[in-house]
């Protein structure tokens, strides 16, 4: 049996060209239709709409016809997952900077704040799934909208990176170029940074992103992980120490840990190497992990805790609430009050 390959464009002419104006990336469905028709299999293009043969502009054909086999037309297709059509998100306009939404008071919003405090003005930042898509929303609300520029692996370079399950799209982009040459990018180690998440960190510094057996469905692999952190020189993971039950306030500037998480997070060994701490020691990448309660550093030493949140006592909400031991650094810091307030931090890169 021949095998198939469904590609997605915005238009095809009655050649089987292919042009994408309304679609958030390109992906890699060029390459797709290459690598299918190239090894005998079939391609079949969705599309909104058909027109005559040779109307389109030439330089906006991204799959040309000798590579399409069958056209499917389906004129009410999303363009994300949560979006039906919003022409900021093809690049087609841009939306007003106070039309996008701000992140709402949470633990969460901590987080990404401590991770905002890592990036330098005029840094190009890999942005990952999870808590770190909220950090483009932090430096809007400073006042910092084009203090870096997000480059994300569906393709996007620059703009404002969309959130939940829209990401992966950006709204107000530079560019938006072909996902396999943004991971080339990435390959490379071309960009300053890079701010991910975790689900579990073990003594040696590895993540896991990829698999936890009491939730195969919210794991759903490694995607472009291994491609974006090998080559990065500044990691920034973030996540909660522990998970499951985990309640926590916040007041005059403190934490809070009113009901502490039923499962830890750092862990003797995680269940996938998804990052290689050894690896990033090695090649002396700088990495970081960022928790509600306190950040570590991956040191030749092992897990470093350098800040700790104000209102956390250090022997029972860090030390004791980890499987393994972690060291504490001699110059360690409490993280910075502002972090634990709703107001905005008045932050400057």
């Amino acid at each position: 049996m021949r095998p198939f390959d469904y590609i997605r464009a915005t238009t095809a002419d009655e050649l089987g060209n292919l042009t994408m104006e309304h679609e958030g990336a390109p992906l890699g469905a060029y390459d797709q239709a290459l690598a299918a028709h190239n090894n005998g299999g079939i391609v079949i293009a969705q599309v909104k709409r058909v027109v005559a043969a040779g109307s389109l502009p030439i330089q906006q054909v991204r799959v040309p016809g000798v590579l399409v086999d069958y056209i499917v037309v389906a004129p009410d297709q999303m363009q994300t997952t949560q979006t039906l059509y919003d022409p900021a998100i093809s690049g087609e306009i841009r939306r007003p900077g106070g039309s996008f939404r701000l992140a709402p008071w949470s633990a969460d919003k901590v987080i990404a704040r401590r991770a905002a405090l890592e990036l330098r003005a005029g840094d190009a930042v890999n942005l990952g799934f999870g808590i770190s898509a909220l950090v483009p929303r932090i430096l809007l609300e400073e006042g910092l909208p084009d203090a870096v520029t997000w480059v994300i692996e569906q393709g996007a370079v620059g703009g404002v990176p969309l959130l939940d399950f829209q990401f992966g799209c950006a709204a107000n982009a530079q560019a938006l170029i072909p996902s396999p040459d943004q991971f080339t990018y990435f390959q490379g180690g071309g960009f300053d940074r890079s701010l991910l998440s975790f689900m579990q960190v073990d003594r040696f510094g590895n993540v896991n992103v990829s698999r936890l057996a009491v939730k195969p469905h919210v794991t759903a692999g490694v995607g472009g992980f291994v491609d974006i952190t090998a080559r990065a020189r500044n990691l920034v993971f973030s996540g909660y120490f522990t998970a499951g039950g985990l309640e926590l306030g916040f007041e005059e500037g403190e934490l809070r840990i009113v009901k502490e998480g039923r499962a830890r997070k750092f862990v003797a060994d995680v269940e996938h190497v998804t990052f290689s701490g050894r690896r990033a020691l090695a090649q002396e990448q700088q990495v970081l992990y960022i928790t509600e309660r306190c950040v570590l550093r991956l040191e030749s030493d092992g897990l470093t805790v350098v800040e700790v949140a104000p209102g956390v006592d250090l022997e029972r909400d860090v030390l004791a609430q980890s499987d393994i031991p972690l060291r504490v650094s001699p110059a360690l810091r409490l993280m910075d009050a502002r972090l634990f307030r709703p107001e905005p931090m008045g932050l400057s890169l």
